[in-house]
This record gives structure tokens, C-alpha cells and sequence, in this order.
């Protein structure tokens, strides 16, 4: 197992003019923009207030039993605030607060003992302050022998027959798509088609936009699949470094809407698709998400059907509900020659059940009556973490301690229990978001693992 930790630091010179008696580097991004989901960010856009928080271990982790303290800082218009009462609270991953009081910020600091945990887990350190009547939050999250996670989901006994079984059937229909050009997203180096896959009988599909290098040769090819929402594939153009460096790419997304409606056409299917990760959740065969997670197999047959495929060299990669699918596609197809996930959701969801912070959709969180007999065993045949049990291809991960929406302690669980070859980018300061150089970081990932 290799582990790459990286703290990033982007606006470093500032930060050290503000904390010349700093030893520790200070792990501050300000990111501009958020993934659909997240409620707010650390570090808003443009804002008055900055907010500097320090865990005493560089990393952010701990092992159980050992306290973890904060340092706190607090600047207005860049200048240290004084004499301002804040008010913290403390609770474990994504659960309510267990302890709460008041902080006495002075010329700018002060200082939180979080405490400790006897079990393995995340705690999250949630800071409020009023200022000229404005209210500005902010919150840390710091890790307790994370690595000893292990899930609450287990996995059924026929999971890997029900899943072998439903891929044969689903073979029975030909591939089936369209595909027409789409000279908006065509550069010199590569060329962009939009494809209409059928998935089924019945008329159910899924569109893409693929990305194919030009020239004659054979290429790697890369699925994308998207995170969660209905809406267009979002900044198609964004991962062209794939396509004008010699990589086919397929972006996707999974409900059969074609990526050029208007808004207000996509706001309309929104509101007649609904919470469509609930749609049917009371039996493993009709959720909705089986023809997600067959579609998105589905798509490799395209992929490897082209001329210019390469033969060999197979990937996915995603974030959050992306990385889900990165995951579970490539758990269902043994053609998959390597795997990267961002922070991927639908993972250990059902873990709220057992009192404890859970995945994405949190479904059970917000309504613990959902927790019927009938959903839980249905979100075990869909829960990531029973497809990470069983990856064979190599595996790269990344997630960020402060992500609310997919939180740390299922993304360490799924990473914990991969046996395959791994290696994770833990980047602590990071919510629900990467970086542009972590996203670069990823294709040079895939290209170092090509076949040759």
C-alpha cells in the first residue's frame, strides 16, 4: 500500500505574514468553486472573515486515546480579531454535537482541546462568531487510527452471484447507440461525438460525450461517470489534457436526458425524477440504480468496441457519485485494468443504523424510519463498500477530513477494505472538491499504469 499525503498550502506567503511564530505549515485552500451538495465551504469566496485552523499533528490524525488540539485563528479583513467570544462544538463524523462551549478569541487566537476517541473514527470541531451582526462558521475535522475502520454493511451472501447474473442478462440486448458530432468540444488534437446509448428494451438510456484522440493510432479509454443530480454533464471540456494526450475519455451521465437541455428542462426533470436514489429502493431488482450501475458497465462495451481502443488498457474514474460508480464498474467487469475515486458516496450507508456517521445519499439520517428490512437489504447489494471487497484492478483514491457530504470515515472505510493494489491522496483540508492539480494528478496516474 502506498499513501501519498499532501497538504496544500496555495496562498502560503500570506498565511506566514499573518503567523510569523507558526512552525507547522498552515493547511488553507481557498477554493472557488463547490461540488452540488455541500452546504458551504471553509473558505468562501471574497469574504471578510478568514478562518485558520491548526491540528498539533501535521497530518491531522491521531491515535485513539491521544488528544487532539486546535489552534484557532480568526482574521477580519485580514486583521487578528480580539477580545470575541466564539463558540465551538464538538461531535463524531457527521452526527449531532456531544460538547459545545465558548472560546475567548485574543489578538486573533485561542485554543480547542477536541479530546480523544476509544474507537477509530472522525471528529469534527464546528466554530460560529458574530461580527458586526454577520455570522461566519467554520469547522475541522481531524482523524482517530482511521485506518482500523471497518464497515457497518455487510455483504450478502449471493452479492457476487446476483451481480454475475444480472451482467449476463444484461449482455442478452446488443449494443446499441448513436453517436453525432459535436464540434463545440472538438480541438486539433481530438475529436468529440455525442453518443445515445439504449441500455434495455424498454427504451431506457444514458447519453456521453466521447472524447477520442486524432490520428491513427490505439489508445487507452477512460469512463467518466458523473456525480449526483439531474443535470447536464457538467465541464465537459475540463479533462481535455485525456483526449489531446492520447486518451479516450467518455463522459457521462446516467439518466437518459440529453446534456443540451435548458435549465428550466432539466429543473422540470428534476422535480418528475424526484430523490431518484429512493426510486424503488424496496427491492434489489427495481431500484433505479441497477440500470445505473448496468449502464455504466454497459458503456465499457462501447468503449472497447472502438477501432481505436487499444485492446487493453481500461479505466474508470469519478468523484462522489462518480467515484461510486468508478467503483462498482469497475468491480463488474474484470476488463477494467485500473480504478480512481474521489470521495465516492453511496458508501456504507446504512451505517447511521449503528448510530455512526454514514454515506451519501444519508438517507437514513434524514428519516430514520426509511431503515426499514426492505431498504437496508437492498442497499447492501448497492453499497460501494461490498464492490470494494471485491476489486481486483489497481486502485487510486483521494478525499479530503472536511467533506459533510461524502464524509472521511466512509471513504477510509471503503479504502480499508481493498485488497488490490491502492495508493490514496489524503488532502485534509479538502471538502467536497479537488483541486485541478489533483484531477492532473489522476491522469498521470492512469498513464503510468497503462499495459504496455
Amino acid at each position: 500500500m502506498r499513501t501519498l499525503i499532501r497538504l496544500k498550502c496555495p496562498h502560503l506567503f500570506f498565511y506566514r505574514l499573518l503567523t510569523m511564530n507558526l512552525t507547522k505549515c498552515i493547511l488553507i485552500s481557498a477554493a472557488v468553486t463547490v461540488s452540488v451538495g455541500a452546504v458551504a465551504e471553509n473558505y468562501p469566496y471574497r469574504d471578510d472573515m478568514l478562518w485558520v485552523t491548526v491540528p498539533d499533528h501535521a497530518d491531522w490524525l491521531y491515535k485513539t486515546g491521544e488528544n487532539a488540539v486546535v489552534d484557532v485563528q480568526l482574521y477580519h479583513y485580514g486583521m487578528p480579531v480580539d477580545s470575541l467570544v466564539v463558540d465551538y462544538a464538538v461531535g463524531d463524523d457527521e452526527m449531532p454535537s456531544d460538547t459545545e462551549g465558548k472560546l475567548l478569541i485574543r489578538n486573533g487566537r485561542a485554543t480547542v482541546d477536541m479530546g480523544t476517541m476509544d474507537e477509530p473514527g472522525f471528529r469534527d470541531l464546528r466554530l460560529t462568531a458574530m461580527i458586526d451582526g454577520v455570522k461566519s462558521s467554520h469547522h475541522v475535522k481531524v482523524g482517530f487510527s482511521p485506518e482500523l475502520l471497518e464497515p457497518y454493511t455487510r455483504q450478502p451472501d449471493d452479492f457476487l452471484d446476483y451481480w454475475r447474473a444480472a451482467v449476463e442478462k444484461d449482455k442478452e440486448f446488443p449494443l446499441t447507440y448513436t453517436s453525432e458530432p459535436v464540434e463545440e468540444y472538438s480541438t486539433d488534437k481530438m475529436s468529440c461525438s455525442l453518443v445515445k446509448l439504449q441500455l434495455n428494451p424498454e427504451g431506457r438510456a444514458m447519453y456521453g460525450y466521447l472524447f477520442v484522440p486524432k490520428g491513427d493510432g490505439r489508445y487507452p479509454a477512460v469512463l467518466t461517470p458523473p456525480g449526483a443530480g439531474v443535470k447536464t454533464i457538467k465541464d465537459p471540456m475540463r479533462h481535455r489534457y485525456y483526449g489531446e494526450g492520447g486518451v479516450i475519455r467518455l463522459e457521462i451521465e446516467i439518466h437518459g436526458l440529453h446534456p443540451g437541455l435548458t435549465e428550466g428542462q432539466f429543473a422540470a426533470h428534476r422535480k418528475e425524477i424526484g430523490e431518484y436514489m429512493l426510486t424503488g429502493v424496496d427491492d434489489r431488482d427495481t431500484y433505479y440504480m441497477k440500470d445505473v450501475y448496468l449502464g455504466c458497465r454497459r458503456f465499457l462495451d462501447l468503449l472497447t468496441s472502438l477501432p481505436c481502443w487499444d485492446g487493453q488498457n481500461l479505466f474508470t474514474q469519478g468523484g462522489s457519485q462518480g467515484g461510486a460508480l468508478a467503483i462498482t464498474t469497475a468491480m463488474l467487469d474484470p476488463r477494467v485494468t485500473g480504478c480512481v475515486a474521489n470521495h465516492p458516496a453511496l458508501s456504507d450507508m446504512s451505517r447511521y443504523v449503528d448510530g455512526k456517521g454514514g454515506g451519501y445519499p444519508h438517507h437514513i439520517r434524514k428519516d430514520p424510519s426509511l431503515a426499514t428490512p426492505e431498504l437496508l437489504r437492498t442497499y447492501s447489494y448497492y453499497d460501494v463498500v461490498n464492490f470494494a471487497r471485491n476489486l481486483k484492478c489497481p486502485v487510486r483514491m483521494t478525499w479530503g477530513f472536511n467533506d459533510n457530504t461524502c464524509p472521511p470515515s466512509t471513504s477510509y472505510i471503503v479504502y480499508n477494505l481493498i485488497s488490490s493494489p491502492k495508493e490514496s491522496l489524503l488532502t485534509p483540508v479538502n471538502e467536497h472538491w479537488t483541486s485541478e492539480e489533483t484531477e492532473r494528478g489522476h491522469y498521470r496516474w492512469i498513464m503510468d499504469n497503462l499495459k504496455k
